[in-house]
């Protein structure tokens, strides 16, 4: 048996590595537009083929689902030492282990999350200001990815702290290790939800990625929107197809 604290050490390490491979996009440059944009990114390189060959793409278009088919999701989401990165492609927040999911009898640790303007999901054709993508990875390396919608309107507290800490240029991890974040201030009161299965929306656009797009949407407010806008006027990838995917819900 391997004992907690060196286990939880283990899966923070690859957790970062993880991160660090998909912030470099696999090895290859790309972005949202011109000749490295989205519809090009298949072409950037062989471990991208995913981008333009994927049956199972993300992000889409959430429509006809499933009422009453999914589990409730249970959230334990434990406070982190704020770890802030402007990657060159969003803001990120990296997460200390020990926050986690449960759903379906399956656990899920919080790897890191991450904002896109405007929202990538889009629900009954309806697009949002932002996202926040909360990514997670089980022991085995299967990820999840917690979707909060976030439209106009009250400052969010959450984003307030963060955005105090806002790295403008693109670099490395800055830690402000006497701050203190909690990834559950950003959920909604209710947490109904739409699940799917996808993949990553960025290269390499890998797929077997879990997705649970929270219903209810948090608010931001228009200054909020606007410091991240002026950094990232537009960082999502277009719907994709969904190609007949299964979408279920929990009320």
């Amino acid at each position: 048996m391997i004992p907690g604290t060196i286990l939880a050490a283990l899966v923070f390490i690859l957790s970062m590595t993880w991160t660090q491979e998909h912030q470099a996009g696999a090895g290859h440059e790309w972005s949202y537009s011109g000749a490295t944009g989205p519809e090009h990114w298949g072409d950037l390189g062989s471990q991208n083929a995913a981008c333009k060959l994927g049956r199972e793409q993300s992000p889409i278009d959430i429509r006809g689902a499933e009422e009453g088919k999914a589990e409730p999701i249970e959230f334990n989401y434990q406070p982190s030492p704020l770890n802030i990165i402007n990657n060159g492609h969003t803001i990120q927040i990296n997460y200390a282990p020990g926050s986690k999911i449960s759903v379906d009898g399956k656990e899920y640790e919080v790897v890191q999350f991450h904002f896109h303007h405007p929202s990538e999901e889009k629900v009954q054709g309806k697009t949002y200001d932002m996202v926040a993508h909360i990514v997670h990875k089980d022991s085995e390396g299967h990820l999840a990815v917690v979707a909060v919608l976030m439209q106009r309107g009250k400052e969010n507290p959450l984003l307030r702290s963060l955005w105090l800490h806002l790295p403008v240029t693109p670099g490395k991890e800055q830690s402000a290790g006497d701050v203190s974040i909690n990834v559950a201030d950003l959920l909604p009161a209710t947490k109904g939800y739409y699940t799917f299965a996808g993949s990553l929306t960025t290269p390499p656009c890998s797929e077997g990625v879990r997705w649970f797009v929270l219903k209810s949407p948090v608010e931001v407010s228009p200054a909020q929107l606007a410091a991240f806008a002026n950094l990232y006027p537009h960082n999502a990838r277009p719907i994709q197809p969904t190609n007949g995917r299964q979408i279920e819900a929990h009320p």
